[in-house]
């Protein structure tokens, strides 16, 4: 699962203005820098939940931003400081010359944000640019073919083991970030269920794989991504054992 926010800034410049009335050429560069800031407080305004290290790493990693500054702004949110680009063409006759110029701006981006909210222009702060470690990687969960082979297979009238179900399980070898649920229902007589979940760094559904170890049958899928959104139950022990009808 990769993260939601990926992008750059040429998108974003594409809805500055590049008029020519009245000003200077830095002036209109300065114009275009803010409405880039714009764009970029837009684009991260649904990350407003998420910590501030994480909003300013979103930031970062929008192509030609530079963050300054980051401060948290309550449980969640920050006020960052990001310096970007703006470029602006000189009057005619000179109209195919630009200069481009770099402004700070600061940007608030926390859940009382309203939408649209003008960033501030600020001095910018003396100092490099932050940095920011790798995204943490999402465990993974193995195949469900692999999961397919290691599972037990009980023919139909046999009766299934659960310590030897926990064994195969087992035997993935699964790293220790991934959620291990196996067992019964107690509406469900002789079946044995399995769940893989792990939760995304980023985004809304959980990542789960889902089998049902009954005599006559092993079978092993991946629900379906509504299935697996918060308050739904597909990456519950009974959708393992009893399984959900498809979404419409």
């Amino acid at each position: 699962m990769r993260r939601f926010l990926l992008f750059s800034l040429p998108p974003l410049l594409a809805v500055t203005s590049c008029g020519f009335a009245g000003g200077s050429a830095e002036g209109r560069a300065a114009d275009d820098a803010r409405a880039t800031a714009r764009g970029v407080a837009a684009e991260l305004y649904d990350a407003a939940d998420r910590p501030a290290q994480d909003i300013g790493h979103l930031a970062d990693d929008i192509d030609g931003v530079e963050v300054l500054r980051v401060r948290p702004d309550g449980r969640t949110g920050a006020t960052i400081v990001v310096r970007v680009p703006g470029t602006g063409r000189e009057a005619w006759p000179h109209d195919q010359q630009t200069v481009t110029v770099r402004r700070c701006f600061e940007l608030r981006l926390t859940e009382r944000t309203e939408w649209r909210e003008e960033p501030a222009g600020v001095d910018c702060p003396a100092g490099a640019p932050l940095t920011f470690a790798p995204w943490p990687e999402d465990p993974e969960i193995p195949s469900v073919e692999e999961i397919g082979k290691a599972l037990p297979r009980v023919p139909a009238g046999g009766t299934v083991d659960e310590a030897e179900v926990r064994e195969a399980v087992a035997s993935l070898g699964l790293d220790p970030r991934i959620e291990v649920r196996v067992g019964t229902v107690p509406t469900v007589d002789g079946v044995v269920g399995v769940v893989l979940t792990v939760k995304p760094y980023f985004g809304d559904a959980l990542d789960c794989t889902v089998a049902r170890v009954a005599p006559g049958g092993t079978n092993v899928w991946v629900p379906p991504r509504i299935q697996r959104m918060p308050g739904e139950a597909g990456c519950d022990l009974g959708n393992a054992v009893s399984p959900l009808p498809p979404p419409h």
